[in-house]
């Protein structure tokens, strides 16, 4: 049994791409705390760091790190520098001669993202640590998997087999440095995290990855909220036991509580006097005390420093310019992303300043002429859990809206769902995945609108009443009643009519969504199982909680329909996308993605008769796992006489008139 590391960082570039000067003290200070018996406890002589080297020197070390090991070895592999993707969206590594050219990445002269992959696939090893700390790093989890030997002896020291990708990003997020750091955002939270004992949740004397990646993500979602640091677990990677932790240190007890205390990087009186007393208790100088607090005040106060950062930025920007152009409000827009900010984080200070937001990405100007100038917008609180469930972060997102009058004081509200690309289908890591959702591909989705909610009963009665065009609808079908539940035991032909009975009252072009659409605006940037996280609990979806998603906990199963919107909404502003009701979509069924479109559109026959459609989302009745973002169904479209109390149906309005 070894425990091996390879440490790369790359802070000097060829012309077209920034130097990164904490590239290569990132990964002294990983160094520092890897060989640190009372950490990482790795040998010296078993740690190979490169700093600044070409691409051939990386991949060679690459093949070196994962060739030849034991199936008990622990590999860890470190990276930190430019991630950049290429036209395809691959991931490719830097190396110090990396170079754009147009703007375009010359791929010979960076490191291929499956070189990485292939090699870790090749290896013996059951126990792999990937950390990425760059640009656009969740894109190497696509297609991740590991070899599986049930004659592999567990090591204890080593926790469970498998492999663990942690990354600083989504596979379409930039990294951030951060102002008056040597280190960079992710990777100071990932040495303070060992180095301080904090990321020993459980207070095992124990860090495992999972609670690693938790606490560094925690961290930087405080001081740098447009940064999401992913977490890939194989098998049982998230166990794998990476540092110790001192036990009993009475500075890693204070901290903790510290921790738990503190709200927005403050502290109530009563916490206030807690803290002094368990200080006294621990025996604790009040300048060491003071020192705990600071280190855990400083993400919130970052943060803040951000924000009156970019407050003074638009105060000049306006002072210059009384009304801002197209060139200035890009450029903020550039600027508020180079401070790893959203546009929830600086809305309430374009709304002090100006009186109203710029145009974000939410706001598609393709989607605004459609329905005038989109006035109506929301807020909500986008939840994100952890592995277990538990819930590690909460932000408040904004979205944009129209509503349709329908009649009788019902209302139809559709949310603005702007352009982009995403990877659609699952990765062969993500537990309980089926086939049918491979291959994982690019799919480029125009902007739309998408009902708030499954439709209602009030809204099905509202529509169900207008004037026939192909079939009968009947006014009330659902088994569970209730105008704010969905409607149910409606068939595809049924959707159908409803969609084009409700184009022709409104006169916009009503129709169910494609599956990529769907799929698309479930996900909302997100690349997890679930929208807000790697598990579901019964607290934020309707589904059957006699059974558990991964590391997740059994919760209620209420054997019905719930009344839509009482559950966490996705980072779009749409509600229920998980559970509670399965949802019709456009197309024909397919086995899986081979030839699949990949621009959005519905994968149909010329003659549009296929009898079997997609459902998507799964339902109350259903397990944790058909209610992931990717998880595919299917059922029969036309009428039956006994149809099914756990199907419904979302609209989607196009851009463009009817």
């Amino acid at each position: 049994m070894a425990k091996v590391a390879l440490l790369i960082g790359v802070s000097e570039y060829e012309l077209g791409l920034n130097p990164l000067p904490c590239a290569v003290k990132d990964v002294k200070a990983m160094q520092r705390v890897l060989v640190n018996p009372e950490m990482g406890n790795f040998a010296l002589s078993d740690i190979t760091v490169l700093k600044n080297p070409q691409r051939q020197d990386i991949e060679d070390a690459i093949f070196n790190l994962f060739h030849n090991r034991h199936k008990d070895d622990l590999l860890l592999f470190y990276f930190s520098g430019h991630g950049i993707k290429d036209d395809r969206g691959k991931l490719y590594l830097s190396s110090c001669a990396t170079k754009k050219l147009n703007g375009k990445l010359v791929t010979p002269s960076a490191v291929a993202g499956s070189v990485l992959h292939d090699n870790m696939n090749d290896s013996r090893s059951q126990r792999q640590v990937i950390i990425l700390d760059c640009c656009f790093s969740g894109a190497i989890a696509q297609g991740m998997t590991v070899k599986d030997d049930n004659s592999v002896n567990v090591q204890e020291q080593l926790g469970g087999k498998g492999r663990a990708i942690l990354t600083s990003s989504t596979s379409t997020q930039y990294s951030f440095e951060q102002e008056g750091s040597e280190l960079s955002i992710y990777t100071r939270y990932l040495v303070e995290g060992i180095e301080k004992g904090a990321a020993d949740k459980d207070g095992d004397g124990w860090i495992s990855v999972d609670e690693l990646h938790e606490y560094a993500s925690s961290k930087v979602q405080e001081a740098a909220p447009a940064m999401t640091p992913e977490f890939y677990p194989v098998k049982d990677g998230s166990k794998i036991l990476l540092a110790k932790s001192p036990k009993d240190d009475p500075k890693v007890k204070y901290r903790k509580e510290v921790e738990s205390r503190m709200n927005r990087g403050k502290f109530s009186i009563p916490a206030r006097r807690l803290l002094n007393s368990l200080r006294l208790e621990l025996k604790l100088a009040l300048e060491v005390a003071d020192a705990i607090e600071a280190e855990v005040q400083q993400p919130y106060q970052e943060y803040q420093r951000k924000l009156e950062e970019y407050e003074e930025t638009l105060l000049e920007a306006i002072e210059a310019e009384t009304t801002l152009s197209e060139t200035t409000l890009n450029d903020l827009r550039d600027y508020q992303q180079h401070l790893g900010l959203r546009d929830e984080d600086v809305a309430l200070i374009e709304e002090r300043i100006i009186g109203q937001r710029k145009p974000s990405a939410s706001s598609d100007p393709r989607l605004l002429g459609e329905v005038g100038d989109l006035a109506n917008q929301f807020e909500f609180d986008v939840v994100t859990v952890n592995a277990k469930g538990e819930r590690i972060n909460s932000s408040r997102g904004r979205a944009e809206f129209f509503t349709e009058d329908l009649g009788n004081d019902v209302i139809l509200e559709m949310v603005a769902i702007p352009g982009g690309q995403f990877l659609m289908g699952s990765p062969e890591n993500e537990l309980e995945r089926d086939d049918s959702e491979s291959p994982q591909h690019t799919v480029t989705v125009q902007p739309f609108f998408m009902g708030k909610f499954p439709v209602t009963q009030a809204q099905w009665g509202a529509v169900a009443v207008s004037e026939k065009v192909k079939i009968d609808l009947e006014l009330d079908p659902s088994n569970f009643k209730g105008d704010n539940r969905p409607v149910e035991r409606v068939s595809w032909n049924h959707a159908i009519e409803f969609c084009a009975r409700l184009s022709n009252k409104t006169g916009k072009n009503y129709r169910l969504p494609s599956e990529a659409e769907w799929e698309y605006a479930c996900r909302a940037g997100t690349t997890t199982p679930f929208y807000f996280g790697e598990t579901i609990t019964t607290d934020l979806a309707n589904y059957n909680g006699n059974y558990t998603y991964g590391s997740g906990i059994k919760g209620q199963y209420r054997k019905q329909t719930t009344d839509v919107g009482i559950f966490p909404p996705n980072p779009f502003g749409l509600f229920d996308m998980h559970g509670n009701i399965c949802e019709w979509c456009q197309d024909e069924w397919h086995q899986n993605y081979n030839e699949a479109p990949t621009d959005g559109s519905a994968w149909l026959i010329e003659n549009d008769n296929h009898l079997i459609r997609h459902l998507r989302g799964g339902s109350w009745l259903y397990y944790p796992k058909f209610c992931r973002s990717a998880s595919r169904l299917n059922h029969d479209r036309a009428e039956r006489d006994n149809l099914y109390h756990y199907i419904g149906f979302r609209v989607v309005c196009a851009v463009g008139r009817t």
